[in-house]
């Protein structure tokens, strides 16, 4: 039955009609798919949203039919996928829900591909994913064994960057291309190296190590991908071998001192890094068959720990931190803005040292932030934002430092130093706020709220900075948290700066953050 649907090509007859949209199911219809595109890279769209349990392509039409395990899978994809097309080959690729509820290709030719594609990914998916030891022949490469790894970063106290990544794994080869998501609320990444002998002695050496100091555990396997598709550079995923690259609607530019910065020995110091950061200076044998068995013991110097007096990363052996902790932000309000606004925003994504508004250019200023890492984060999550009426610009500075103002020197207040602020977020080492970074919203997150305070006492507290208030509600199982929608994510930026550390009375200071929810 479904093989005569299929050789007939009724979805492809359907959807020329605009036919109406299917209910949702399991099985999703692709299609304008590039001729030579793979079963594996097809897979790869699916791969991110769960288990794919069958395939079939219909080249000849352009055409794929791809089945999720779940029907949530496949909504939470096609849901993804609306409002940013995916792309193969550079090609734009349309997704909708099948009329098929499952696929029966059992007696179909040319499947063998397809099921061998699938059967690799479901040993990766099903297996081993979160075993700490090393596969059973560690010291050889599989013959047809994949360039790219996947990686699970478990107890991310801390965040990690694609940059990070990059660096660490940089160690054992040429990255060419990463991939970064969150699946399962754990942050993974795929990473492609030139050389599957690369990938092999990079998972020997760091499956199971941490990041920092006792968090950010890595764990590691091989893809049976062969390959990433990377369609924009920015601070979610890159292509290194394409600097060109756009980098999406809403995301951060790659700046030229970061493009440059790629080819250079990473924020994490090892005795290892060869030229540029790539090639091994230990001397990996580039041969099959050779084991390193000295290799997976002896990554001490990767470790970083995070100091507890500046929450900046102390790297053994290493004189300084290469990455800069100062940005430049530009296209400010000058009539509205404040050192104190900007170290409120600022320290949403870390611990804001100092800040300065230019003296002669009040749209300018310099945000001066604990550590590389955290200036990097405020960076991709504030460039691009509305802050009173004007699009806020960030770049990394040329500036090591904000210099304070000499004794006796005119600077209007423009100047602050808030390093032994008590407001800082991230002071202590692996703090919850660390998992609670999202992106600015228009849902607020409200804590701190003392058991005397209404709904209509909040309300009008954020009517009174100017918002219009869409909805609210408190937490069922804790009335000192609340979200709050406002009216745009602008509103809700300027809400944070008004109104974060308002005094609530009974010495309870209202704690704002944005939201990952909606009301």
């Amino acid at each position: 039955m479904a093989r005569q649907a299929f050789t007939n090509g009724n979805d492809s007859k359907k959807f020329k009609r605009d036919r109406p949209p299917c209910s949702p199911s399991r099985v999703l219809h692709l299609r304008k798919i590039p001729c030579d595109v793979t079963e594996a890279e097809i897979i790869s769209l699916g791969l991110p949203f769960g288990k794919v349990t069958n395939l079939l392509m219909l080249k000849g039409k352009s055409q794929a039919f791809l089945e999720m395990a779940s029907e949530e899978a496949a909504v939470t994809m096609v849901n993804y996928y609306t409002p940013v097309t995916p792309h193969l080959r550079s090609q734009p690729v349309y997704i909708q829900y099948s009329n098929h509820r499952e696929l029966k290709t059992d007696n179909l030719p040319n499947q063998a591909r397809a099921q061998a594609a699938l059967q690799a990914v479901s040993a990766v998916q099903s297996g081993s994913l979160a075993l700490s030891g090393g596969p059973s022949n560690e010291g050889t490469v599989l013959p047809g064994q994949s360039p790219v790894l996947r990686i699970i970063i478990e107890n991310l106290f801390y965040p990690v960057t694609l940059e990070v990544l990059h660096q660490i794994f940089s160690k054992f080869g040429t990255v060419l291309k990463i991939i970064t998501f969150t699946k399962n609320n754990q942050f993974q990444a795929l990473l492609q190296y030139a050389d599957p002998v690369n990938a092999h002695y990079a998972k020997m050496a760091l499956d199971g190590q941490n990041i920092y100091n006792a968090c950010c555990t890595l764990r590691i396997d091989f893809s049976k991908l062969t390959s990433l598709n990377v369609k924009y550079n920015n601070d979610k995923s890159r292509d290194f071998t394409r600097l060109d690259l756009p980098t999406g609607d809403g995301q951060p530019s790659l700046e030229p001192p970061m493009a440059a910065a790629f080819g250079a020995p990473g924020i994490i110091s090892s005795p290892y890094a060869g030229a540029a950061g790539f090639a091994p200076a230990i001397g990996f044998p580039q041969a099959t068959g050779l084991s390193v068995p000295a290799v997976p013991g002896a990554l001490g110097p990767l470790t970083i720990t995070s100091s507890a007096v500046t929450g900046r990363m102390a790297i053994p052996g290493a004189s300084g931190i290469p990455g800069n902790s100062v940005l430049l932000v530009t296209n400010l309000n000058p009539d509205l803005i404040t050192p104190h606004g900007l170290f409120i925003l600022f320290g949403v994504y870390g611990d804001v040292h100092r800040v300065k508004i230019m003296f002669n250019k009040k749209e300018n200023a310099l945000v001066q932030m604990a550590d590389a890492n955290q200036a990097q984060l405020a960076m991709n999550h504030l460039s691009g934002q509305r802050l009173y009426g004007k699009v806020l610009r960030a770049t990394l500075s040329k500036h090591q430092a904000v210099q304070l103002p000499r004794e006796g020197q005119e600077d209007q207040g423009l100047t602050k130093d808030f390093s032994n602020s008590p407001l800082h977020r991230f002071k202590k080492p692996g703090s919850k706020n660390f998992q609670n970074i999202f992106p600015p919203s228009a849902t607020l997150h409200l804590s701190n709220i003392p058991p005397s305070v209404t709904v209509d006492d909040l309300k009008n507290l954020f009517i009174e900075a100017g918002c219009s208030v869409k909805a609210f509600k408190f937490f069922q199982k804790d009335r000192k948290m609340a979200l709050i929608q406002l009216g745009s994510v602008e509103e809700a930026i300027q809400a944070l700066i008004e109104l974060h550390n308002h005094d609530l009375g009974e010495n309870h200071h209202l704690r704002v953050s944005f939201s990952k929810s909606t009301i």
